[in-house]
């Protein structure tokens, strides 16, 4: 069956790249752990694959499934994954851009993106602008003004994190073709069930599968898919020559959590509003960033270009930075922790954990700021725990 064979997203999270297998019939798709395969003869493989960091069937299929969802059912899109999101974008930077090259990016990405850029590829020649990704002239400017004779990048991600900022995603891919750039989305937060960028003219989008996708925080793993095959040779050429590949459980793994990434999205949204909506009520709350809430700055925006708002909600007290770190220490259901996007809620206090490499730097985060990962529990148990916590300032 073809991906084009199904219109549901749904339908395709679990159909696509998962026909049964054929020789017991198995309905889901072994794991291929094997390193090697053996030819028919020389110069002649059996179904393409002969060394597990070039191929693997596991890993193909979980491609192939992301493909069909970041991609629609055109099924024009391709998608490569990675040992983790950071290799997934390392392996795209090197697959466009070489030392002359510059990205602008928004002033509020995630801080191991900004490490990235920074630390790793700055010394290799790649240069960087921060803009607001909320000012179109702003980011134009910053695009004219690059000098770059080589690729350049516009990396915008929309829901920022953890800011929560919202951008026009048509409108920046329009000013990145303007300047010979290409826009690169990260849609880690909103995922393809919620927000489509390459459908909005974006030419690449990158993933931390870790977070939503797998959805279980039990396994690592990033992504690039691109609807240019040009492009998508060029990544598939550095998935293989670096080989940040990822390995065959953990594809499995990020496959199964796919299946149900719409329907833990409906829980992870319905949630998450509820308690962006209760919040704002609560005292020693000094302002709730969630774009659902109809003052949110990007709530028209988000509204138009996602399907739903997320389940991620930042929010910040008129106590400062001790009154974030006592409500951060002190929930019980929410757990504090790194990373986002499973089915269990997690607390983050940004300052000092996911963005500490931006600390002292336009993208520092406010230090009165904790970062809410709303997971799938019942939403009264949440609020109850939320609740307590913050009456203890």
């Amino acid at each position: 069956m073809s991906t084009s064979d199904f219109t549901g997203f749904n339908t395709r999270a679990i159909h696509a790249g998962q026909a049964h297998e054929e020789v017991y019939g198995a309905v889901v798709p072994p794991v291929h752990l094997s390193t090697t395969y053996a030819p028919v003869k020389v110069g002649e493989l059996r179904h393409g694959y002969d060394y597990g960091r070039g191929t693997n069937p596991t890993r193909d299929s979980l491609q192939v499934q992301l493909a069909a969802l970041e991609g629609g059912v055109d099924g024009t899109a391709q998608a490569f994954t990675f040992g983790s999101g950071l290799a997934a974008e390392n392996a795209l930077i090197h697959a466009v851009a070489g030392p002359g090259a510059h990205i602008v990016m928004g002033n509020d990405v995630y801080g191991g993106t900004y490490r990235l850029v920074e630390r790793i590829l700055g010394p290799w020649g790649v240069g960087h602008t921060v803009v607001d990704m909320a000012d179109l002239s702003a980011v134009e400017r910053a695009l004219a003004e690059s000098s770059s004779t080589e690729a350049r990048i516009l990396w915008l991600e929309t829901p920022s994190n953890p800011m929560m900022k919202i951008s026009d995603i048509a409108a920046l891919a329009e000013a990145a073709h303007a300047a010979g750039a290409l826009l690169v989305v990260d849609n880690t937060f909103a995922t393809p069930y919620l927000q489509l960028p390459l459908e909005l003219g974006a030419d690449v989008v990158v993933h931390s599968t870790t977070k939503y996708i797998g959805g279980h925080s039990d396994v690592i793993g990033g992504a690039v898919v691109v609807n240019d095959p040009q492009l998508a040779e060029k990544v598939k050429f550095q998935q293989f020559a670096a080989g940040a590949v990822n390995g065959p459980l953990d594809a499995y793994l990020t496959t199964r959590g796919l299946k149900t990434l719409g329907v833990r999205m409906d829980r992870h949204n319905a949630n998450a509003a509820t308690i962006a909506q209760h919040l704002q009520g609560v005292p020693g709350v000094e302002r709730v960033l969630y774009p659902g809430l109809p003052d949110h700055p990007g709530h028209e925006l988000a509204a138009r270009q996602m399907r739903g708002y997320g389940g991620m909600v930042s929010v910040q007290f008129t106590g400062g930075a001790a009154a974030a770190k006592q409500v951060a220490e002190t929930t019980r259901l929410f757990q504090l922790a790194e990373s986002l996007g499973g089915i269990e809620s997690l607390m983050n206090y940004p300052a000092e954990m996911t963005h500490a490499s931006v600390a002292g730097t336009e993208l520092a985060v406010p230090d009165n700021l904790v970062r809410l990962s709303v997971g799938i529990e019942d939403v009264a148990d949440l609020i109850d725990d939320l609740d307590r916590a913050i009456s203890g300032l």
